[in-house]
């Protein structure tokens, strides 16, 4: 609900003395943007933004005695970061940018009111001030208004707002996403229409946009604007990808549709704080589909090996967006063990079986569990709740075989220099390939003693003609 309009005047210590002193010395200081936002939804934070009337240099010779740090990376384009008192603000002299409309990098102007400032930001909810220290509240365009109605709009035409920074687009979804807001139809137009924009944003700053989306409490809402509006074609071209025609005849979940399920049924099972990685890997784990989809005899439809396929163009599409390695590595890898699960059938599986599953995940044995529940999307209660006992019974037996055998480190049982010293070997290639036979032994037995891995190990070299 939204907080009253005066809560946005509660300013922390930091910002009360910050306005003493723009005022003393004759300067305009508001507190602008998504600080006020925030204040207005009752999301108060320690990151505050203001803007002012004076110039980047006299904003430095005011506050560099003052601030317990100091920081003018972005002095450049009029902006001057502080930390006081545990808070951290940014001031940024008035904008009147011009844009050239190819890069996203504007011709830096410097503007002289408040109102010239605020009608070049990107939102109307982000269009809103506090002037200090008299805490007059300022809101050209009803910002305050969108608030209470949700409603995304732009100050200037949407046209402008994302000629001049197509990032705005992303932003625009990230909102969605994160706020539960609803496009003005305006908007949803100019994102439509202007879709390829996009094109002229780097992939660094895409990626950085479409994390924040995933890890927003309406994620769902955000991807699914992200696709009726054009602009997944430039940042996850799969995802419209994977409305599959289903005809009378070929029947199968569509798939577009099961995956944004899965994403809602993943982020009910998450632990705390947002899981990127998770909500990766559950919007993609079925990314395979389209290009494995052959129809059988009799009316059916089968995904041979999508899971194989699904995590090389995850880890494809994730490196174009310039992912870390590891996010790359580890939603990868869920991708490709999703499906496993579905060999278990009634707890067929041998220990072997189990030991291997749980290496194979690895750290992310955890997240694995959540994205093969989540996974489950059928209306069959009867079939649902089987699938959920069967996965019950998976992760019972693997504590069971966990207790005993310590599975977080599974190794084989002699490390290297035991087998250098048992089979007279130098460190080389050899000495890797015994040691990798001792693991698969361990997988597949369990743990031996020390006399049967020995004596295994002897045989083994004695078939690899080692001794």
């Amino acid at each position: 609900m939204l907080a009253q309009q005066n809560a946005v005047v509660e300013l922390a210590p930091a910002a009360e003395e910050l306005a003493a002193k723009f005022a003393a010395a004759g300067h305009e200081l508001y507190l602008v943007g998504g600080s006020v936002r925030d204040a207005l939804l009752g999301r108060p934070s320690n990151d505050l933004d203001f803007t002012t009337d004076a110039r980047p240099e006299q904003i430095l010779a005011l506050l560099k005695p003052w601030a317990d740090g100091i920081w003018d990376a972005g002095i450049a384009f009029g902006t001057v970061g502080i930390t006081k008192h545990g808070s951290t603000m940014e001031i940024t002299t008035f904008r009147a940018d011009v844009y050239d409309r190819v890069s996203r990098n504007p011709e830096v102007r410097f503007g002289d009111t408040v109102e010239g400032d605020l009608v070049r930001r990107d939102f109307t909810v982000n269009a809103m001030a506090v002037k200090l220290p008299q805490k007059q509240f300022i809101d050209p365009h009803n910002g305050r208004q969108a608030l209470v109605d949700g409603l995304l709009d732009t100050p200037a035409t949407p046209e402008e707002s994302f000629n001049d920074d197509p990032l705005r687009m992303l932003r625009a979804v990230r909102f969605v996403a994160q706020l539960g807001f609803t496009p003005a139809p305006r908007v949803l137009e100019a994102l439509t229409e202007m879709a390829p924009q996009l094109q002229r944003i780097t992939r660094e700053r895409v990626q950085a946009e479409l994390s924040k989306l995933l890890c927003g409490a309406y994620a769902r809402r955000g991807i699914e604007l992200l696709v009726d509006s054009g602009l997944a074609e430039f940042v996850l071209p799969e995802l419209p990808g994977m409305k599959l025609e289903i005809d009378e005849h070929h029947q199968h979940k569509d798939v577009y549709q099961h995956s944004l399920v899965v994403l809602d049924q993943a982020m009910d099972l998450e632990e705390g704080e947002p899981d990127l990685v998770l909500r990766l890997a559950a919007l993609l784990h079925d990314i395979g589909k389209p290009a494995t989809r052959k129809h059988e005899s009799g009316g059916g439809v089968s995904f041979h090996h999508h899971e194989v396929v699904g995590a090389k163009m995850t880890r494809k599409r994730l490196r174009d967006l310039k992912y870390s390695k590891e996010i790359i590595d580890d939603v990868s890898q869920l991708v490709y063990l999703h499906l496993r699960f579905h060999g278990y059938g009634k707890g067929e599986w041998t220990d072997s079986a189990v030991r291997r599953y749980v290496t194979d995940a690895g750290p992310l044995l955890s997240r694995l569990h959540k994205l093969v529940r989540a996974d489950c999307t059928t209306r069959n209660r009867r079939k649902a709740a089987l699938l959920q006992a069967t996965y019950d019974d998976l992760e019972e037996r693997i504590d069971r075989i966990a207790a005993a055998e310590d599975l977080a480190r599974v190794r084989p049982d002699l490390d290297g220099n035991a087998i250098m010293e048992l089979l007279g070997l130098p460190p080389g290639p050899q000495v890797g390939q015994a040691w990798k036979y001792l693991k698969e032994l361990r997988l597949d037995r369990g743990p031996l003693s020390r006399e049967d891995a020995e004596a295994e190990l002897l045989a083994w070299a004695e078939r690899e003609g080692l001794r």
